[in-house]
């Protein structure tokens, strides 16, 4: 969800400047580099050092809280969609629904957080939603993207994931799916690492339509 449908770079750059005042000597460029895609609570137990459950659960509520609150503070832009969203999801919208929805988000955010970028974004929650809650592990393990498909009613084998994050392009290989990596949080290179079965700078190089069959047909533009 960030980096593929949202951008809360800024938001999220604050939120880790919070964070540094009570945990010092958190580096938090050196998190910005690696920490994208990844659960809150995985990076809290990192980065921070916490291991209560009880305590990993309230920090990274309040850390999903300051994304929203600080992505507009000091001038920043706050939480905005990225380049070739919202046609694809115009076209998406209507297959959005049980019994059986044509695609899911599958993001490492909170569904608090989740529901609240996106409602900010402007785009409607699928019923096949997984958040960071719905898994015991979260990306770059296959888990997040194995129940995404299983919401879908298909296998992953039959499921094309769009990631930004070198953890969520493994995580979507892993799970046995296609994935699209997009160079909006990572560098080329970084995301090269990872092998997607494709590769673009973002979704304005992609096209989606709802397939006849009740799937989605895609078109990739690569360069």
């Amino acid at each position: 969800m960030d980096g593929t449908l949202v951008d809360s770079t800024s938001g999220v750059i604050g939120a880790w400047e919070t964070f540094a005042e009570t945990y010092p000597g958190l580096d938090v460029q050196k998190i910005l580099s690696s920490a994208h895609g990844v659960r809150t609570v995985d990076n809290l137990k990192k980065y921070c050092g916490l291991t209560s459950e009880a305590e990993l659960e309230k920090e990274a509520a309040r850390f999903e809280e300051a994304i929203i609150t600080s992505s507009k503070a000091n001038g920043r832009k706050g939480i905005t969609l990225l380049p070739g969203v919202r046609s694809i999801i115009d076209e998406l919208v209507p297959g959005k629904n049980n019994p059986k929805p044509c695609w899911a988000i599958v993001t490492s955010a909170t569904r608090a957080y989740a529901s609240a970028a996106l409602e900010i974004g402007g785009i409607p929650v699928p019923d096949a939603f997984v958040t960071a809650e719905d898994v015991t592990q979260g990306k770059p393990y296959p888990d997040p993207y194995i129940l995404g498909a299983q919401k879908c009613g298909v296998s992953p084998g039959k499921c094309l994931v769009v990631e930004d994050a070198p953890s969520g392009v493994a995580s979507g290989l892993a799970a046995g799916c296609a994935v699209i990596g997009l160079i909006t949080s990572h560098t080329k290179e970084q995301m090269e690492a990872k092998r997607p079965t494709y590769l673009v700078e973002n979704l304005s190089s992609v096209s989606m339509k709802m397939g006849a069959n009740g799937g989605v047909d895609v078109v990739v533009n690569v360069d």
